[in-house]
């Protein structure tokens, strides 16, 4: 088959990866436009455009997917399918254009954590169990015929980072599995509106009011917070009037004497909030302006 890829990110290589050691013909890669970033502004490629110039791979970067320009070039590569991997929406004129439709992987169990951010939110409530999901693309966002899924279980301590890593390589592998079905015709839809609308939980993009801590949550869902947004964007409080992000810690079920988001320590080697029904022991912070650091060098460098 004729296959365009369409990603953006690392956690879309290992896909575009997987599905070239696999032997497919893949006639052209779809990413986004290279944009300047950091302080210098120097111009950035995504981590997929870089992998498919080194691999000699056709890319496109469009700026607009609705342009006639860029529609006439997808048109053109005549593809059987299309696979898309953490990319932007899709316009209907784009993902309807192949023969044998487009797939999107999701990095979550649909119909649950449909969203910007699955990983994170999968986290963050609790849950014990995360996944993979191939789909079938149509017009509502992560609502298309579900073709297949790949669990995985979720620890008590479990990061975003490390969920992410693992989803990445199941993925990839999961695509592989529903390109060669695709190309056989050995598949069966299922259609994701025969699951309750009142029992879904949706994965929004996360805003920097939904990394600030709240105290007065128990020690539990303090905890998932953190390691919901570690490492990335990262839960955080004040301290000195300064942001400290906290990017690992524990659980201490020790009923606090002190009120919830105050702290205790002994200025060397803990540092704990209390919560309203614990503690959180802190490991692995960056305060505003410094390096990210293990809790007794922060607290080497700094007079609470």
């Amino acid at each position: 088959m004729r296959i365009v890829f369409m990603g953006t990110p690392p956690f879309a290589v290992a896909s575009l990866k997987a599905l070239m050691q696999a032997s497919y013909n893949i006639v052209g890669v779809v990413t986004a436009p290279d944009k300047p970033a950091g302080r210098g502004q120097k111009i950035n490629q995504s981590a997929v455009k870089i992998f498919a110039t080194d691999n000699n791979l056709n890319v496109l970067q469009p700026e607009k997917l609705k342009h006639p320009d860029f529609l006439a070039q997808l048109k053109a590569l005549n593809a059987d399918v299309q696979i898309v991997v953490a990319f932007r929406m899709l316009p209907q004129v784009v993902w309807a254009m192949p023969a044998k439709g487009t797939i999107n992987l999701h990095g979550s169990l649909l119909p649950q954590y449909r969203g910007a951010a699955p990983i994170n939110w999968a986290i963050i409530n609790g849950e014990k169990e995360s996944g993979v999901t191939t789909f079938l693309l149509q017009q509502e966002i992560d609502t298309g015929n579900i073709l297949f899924l790949e669990k995985v279980a979720i620890t008590d301590n479990t990061t975003a980072g490390q969920l992410h890593d693992e989803l990445m390589e199941i993925g990839a592998t999961l695509i592989v599995k529903t390109v060669k079905a695709i190309e056989t015709g050995n598949f069966e839809e299922q259609a994701q509106d025969i699951f309750d609308v009142k029992d879904l939980k949706h994965a929004p993009k996360i805003f920097k009011e939904n990394c600030l801590i709240n105290w007065d949550n128990t020690n539990t869902q303090v905890h998932n917070l953190i390691r919901g947004l570690s490492p990335f964007p990262t839960a955080f409080t004040h301290i000195n009037e300064k942001v400290l992000k906290i990017f690992e810690a524990e659980k201490e079920d020790i009923t606090p004497n002190i009120l919830p988001g105050n702290y205790l320590t002994d200025g060397k080697t803990f540092l704990k909030f209390a919560t309203n029904n614990g503690h959180i022991l802190l490991k692995d912070v960056q305060l505003e302006g410094k390096k990210r650091m293990a809790i007794t060098d922060f607290l080497r460098g700094i007079k609470l």
